[in-house]
């Protein structure tokens, strides 16, 4: 249990971050080794030009503690990710606030970025089942582990949480950072728990306690050096017209006007008459023009990237389990394309618009739509073969393999100047030729799906993982990308113990930072 602390931030209740706080970004913000481009991945932690891998373990044993869970790290290099050069943290490495206790869920959600601004990534693990002294069982907190040229440690990690916490809102469920305003140097970072959307800054130094909190410099393990970020221009994204109010579920971030600032996405469930439906508020970042959150059809998964290859970010969201309405073309799942413009993310048809929504049943998808297939259970998006459009990663954790249950399939289809399309489509499965393993029940593979470009040579190959593998243990895929795409020979799979973590029911990637 973690002691209850200060943390300068009170719940923020799904709050904009557009109006004054928003400015034009300069070409570059962040300190030595360089800036960064408003929907970059920011997963570089010790700022050496390649990209790290963050994977969360949540249901790892620590200690004894069933559940407290763990993150692991694998740092990019010349020869891309291996598993000799991996770090694994949790509540009980040395110099990370509190101690890994049953069911704390250490890793369930994870993100980087640059927070300080000092040119190093940096790690946000989120621990929603966290119990709070005074407060209650899964209140939740934010451990957020530095970047620096050595990587990461946990000597001058940080904690954070709610100074609104309450028993249950499970803080820290999901994370995104992003470079939203250049009045910050850092990224700000978004979290969401069951109450709604609160957005905080890092800052150096203490500041008082009359403009909603207090603060402490960076290692103080009496409170954390965090302040929620806000203005008075804000509107409750409940507010909207013509769209509902939402259960949120997850962030992403994305440049969709191409304006150099991130824009952020909060996705997740519709409430009221007709429940269940994946809708997405898209906040556009900018003073000059501030406008209202764009409500979008689809979710509650959402991920970015430039389909088309015009310099706008597109968002791409998954609904893996639409409510019933007598069609396995929707119960199947769905996911569907917004591309980025002037305006921000637009439909097929122009702003308003419905997206381009894709199904195991479009014309060129392999395979068929069934009840409960859950594609679009996750998504990434990234130029697999450097033609400059990038692709899109599905993942299907209720795939059925044959007569296997809940194995779980992926698909990546490819971009293209004209969008998204089902030329060159990819399926994958534990079956599939050249896959290691093989399609057993409630594997859940394709749960967790995530691009990356560990040896920096343009390709982004696939990370995928199965976190039902070996009964709850957990294992993550990894597939690297040529000239034609991502290639299955050679792809190799690996666990927590290869690591050197606690594997046995670990859920191992069930969190995969994207």
């Amino acid at each position: 249990m973690h002691k209850k602390r200060s943390a300068a931030v009170a719940a923020a209740s799904f709050l904009l971050i557009t109006g004054a706080a928003m400015a034009t970004a300069p070409a570059s913000y962040a300190g030595t080794p360089g800036g960064t481009r408003a929907s970059d991945r920011n997963r570089d932690f010790n700022g050496d030009g390649y990209e790290d891998v963050l994977i969360g373990a949540p249901g790892a044993t620590v200690g004894g503690h069933s559940g407290a869970g763990l993150v692991t790290v694998q740092y990019g290099g010349p020869k891309g990710v291996t598993t000799g050069n991996a770090r694994v943290f949790s509540q009980n490495t040395t110099g990370v606030p509190g101690a890994a206790e049953t069911g704390d869920a250490f890793g369930k959600a994870v993100a980087t970025g640059d927070l300080d601004g000092d040119g190093y990534d940096d790690a946000v693990i989120g621990i929603p089942g966290e119990d709070l002294t005074g407060i209650g069982t899964d209140a939740g907190g934010i451990t957020v582990l530095w970047g620096s040229p050595n990587g990461l440690s946990g000597g001058n990690s940080d904690w954070l949480q709610s100074d609104a916490a309450a028993a249950g809102n499970r803080f820290g469920s999901s994370l995104a950072a992003g470079h939203f305003t250049s009045y910050v140097p850092g990224d700000l970072l978004a979290v969401l728990d069951k109450v709604g959307l609160s957005v905080y800054q890092y800052q150096a130094a203490p500041q008082s306690t009359t403009s909603g909190g207090a603060s402490a410099t960076r290692g103080d393990a009496g409170a954390a050096p965090f302040k929620l970020f806000k203005d008075d221009t804000r509107t409750p994204l409940s507010a909207q017209d013509e769209a509902p109010a939402i259960t949120p579920k997850s962030l992403t971030t994305g440049d969709y006007d191409n304006n150099g600032l991130a824009d952020l996405v909060v996705s997740g469930l519709s409430e009221g008459a007709e429940q269940g439906y994946g809708w997405s508020y898209v906040i556009l970042s900018s003073d000059t023009d501030p406008q209202p959150p764009i409500a979008v059809r689809g979710g509650p998964v959402v991920a970015s990237g430039d389909v088309n290859g015009d310099g706008f970010d597109d968002l791409v969201t998954g609904e893996p389990h639409s409510p019933d309405d007598g069609s396995a073309s929707t119960t199947g799942g769905m996911v569907g394309v917004y591309y980025g413009s002037p305006d921000g993310p637009v439909g097929q048809a122009g702003p308003g618009a419905p997206p381009v929504w894709w199904t195991q049943d479009t014309a060129g998808v392999p395979g068929v739509a069934e009840r409960g297939d859950g594609f679009g259970t996750d998504l990434s998006v990234g130029d697999t073969n450097r033609d400059g459009y990038a692709d899109v990663a599905i993942g299907a954790s209720g795939e059925d393999i044959g007569s296997v249950v809940d194995a779980g399939a992926l698909w990546v289809l490819r971009g293209s100047a004209k969008g998204l399309t089902a030329s060159g489509a990819l399926a994958v499965n534990q079956n599939t030729s050249y896959v290691p393993g093989t399609a057993e029940k409630n594997d859940k593979f394709g749960a967790q799906v995530s691009f990356t470009d560990p040896n920096d040579d343009g390709y982004y190959g696939l990370l995928a993982s199965a976190p039902g593998e070996n009964t709850n243990d957990g294992v993550v895929w990894v597939f690297s990308a040529g000239s034609s795409g991502i290639k299955l020979p050679g792809s190799w799979i690996y666990g927590g113990c290869s690591l050197g973590a606690s594997c046995l029911d670990a859920r191992f990637g069930e969190a995969l930072d994207d």
